[in-house]
């Protein structure tokens, strides 16, 4: 595929998966969990280590579903930040915000040219 894929953009991607993922960490074992000690929300990280190899190799499947599974962290964000009574808990979650974006935003960006590409591969 001829397509310029930057990699800014994907080196964004990982940065802020990578971000995420030591976030949800120490934000549910130490900065402000649930429970003193931490809490079972550190599992949250999981489901962030599975798309964690193809992204750092910018592979464009892995980038398509993590895009939408990122999604999840930034609702729970969202919900953390406005309903979590804790003010620590709730910068955690506007943190949790703006890693997913982050990441969402790089990785649709670095995935259009190849979409484009497929699309003019596929009408010709």
């Amino acid at each position: 595929m001829n397509t310029q894929l930057n990699p800014v953009l994907r080196h964004g991607a990982s940065a802020s998966l990578i971000g995420l993922i030591v976030l949800c960490l120490l934000w549910e074992m130490y900065i402000a969990p649930l429970r003193p000690g931490g809490s079972l929300l550190a599992l949250k990280v999981l489901p962030l280590l599975l798309p964690l190899p193809g992204v750092l190799k910018g592979r464009l499947y892995t980038l398509q579903w993590a895009a939408m599974l990122i999604m999840l962290y930034f609702m729970e964000g969202v919900v953390r930040a406005w309903s979590d009574p804790s003010p620590m808990s709730a910068l955690m979650a506007g943190f949790e915000i703006l890693f997913s974006l982050v990441f969402y935003l790089c990785a649709i960006f670095y995935l259009r040219p190849a979409k484009q590409a497929s699309k003019k591969k596929a009408a010709a």
